[in-house]
């Protein structure tokens, strides 16, 4: 193998490619195998990898750590991030005649390597700030239009536990209407891909001038991102003004998964009762498990 390690970068397919010449014989095969079905190589598990090239799992993992991975996960991760972003042996692009294999594994490699692009990027003293403004507000509602509406309606599902009036609202008129009443002391969460719909950015500007704390989950480089008092600023590489949302969506209800998360763990391990209460309230609609 050549003595210098790549620099960590999204084209890993591109890397492999270009670098497969100065390989040795045995981590040569490894780069084979991956290039020849980059999309199954990301289910392989390691031995499966070195079946299928016909080398032993330490080359499989000494290839891995060539490519400055920390191991065959990590290796797995960076390499779905490849498909997902597009190369040229592996475009992102779902293709009219695409298997359904092919296009199945398309849509969910290109959701795990955005998932662990947000997971890199999430600013973790704005999501504590976020976090520390939710336990204290007196009443939350969650903001979603389009595409956003769902995870805006999820939203609320999940705060309803926590002894906190929180509503969700889809319907623009609604929105700037709670906006127009809402004080110090209450909280809107604005869920928005682009962060680029007028109303959206309106209505954050009528909450804020209101007194109200109103946290973006949006683009960071976006007119809603600078009406907000905290912006988680999450991205994913997907063009939704031509392709309905599909990753950045998954990743917006993550980061309210993250976000209820730190909430109850912010209240303590004594608020766990009122939590379990809920779930034993739901048994007896429920047939038993097999």
């Amino acid at each position: 193998m050549a003595s210098h390690q790549a620099q960590r970068d999204d084209n890993l397919l591109e890397d492999i490619q270009a670098r497969l010449e100065s390989l040795n014989k045995s981590e040569r095969k490894v780069a084979e195998a991956i290039l020849r079905d980059p999309s199954a190589a990301t289910r392989y598990s390691i031995a499966a990898l070195a079946r299928a090239a016909n080398v032993s799992e330490p080359t499989v993992n000494r290839f891995c750590r060539g490519f400055s991975a920390t191991g065959f996960p990590d290796f797995k991760i960076r390499l779905a991030q490849s498909i997902a972003t597009g190369t040229p042996y592996v475009g992102q692009n779902i293709e009219p005649d695409d298997s359904v294999e092919e296009f199945a594994d398309k849509v969910i490699l290109r959701t795990i390597a955005s998932l662990d692009k947000a997971r890199q990027s999430l600013d973790h003293k704005a999501l504590a700030t976020a976090i520390d403004y939710l336990i204290q507000a007196k009443q939350i509602a969650f903001f979603g239009m389009g595409g956003s509406a769902s995870v805006a309606m999820d939203a609320q599902h999940k705060f309803f536990r926590f002894n906190i009036p929180v509503m969700f609202y889809d319907d623009a008129l609604m929105q700037r209407m709670v906006a127009a009443g809402a004080q110090v002391g209450d909280v809107i969460v604005v869920i928005s891909y682009t962060g680029r719909t007028k109303e959206s950015v309106d209505i954050a500007q009528v909450a804020r001038a209101n007194g109200a704390t109103v946290i973006g989950i949006t683009n960071p480089d976006s007119p809603l991102a600078e009406c907000c008092t905290v912006v988680l600023g999450v991205t994913a590489p997907e063009d939704t003004e031509v392709y309905m949302p599909m990753s950045s969506r998954i990743i917006h209800l993550s980061v309210i998964d993250v976000l209820a998360t730190g909430v109850t763990l912010k209240r303590g391990h004594d608020f766990l009762g009122h939590l379990k209460k809920i779930k034993e309230s739901l048994k007896a609609t429920r047939f038993p498990p097999n």
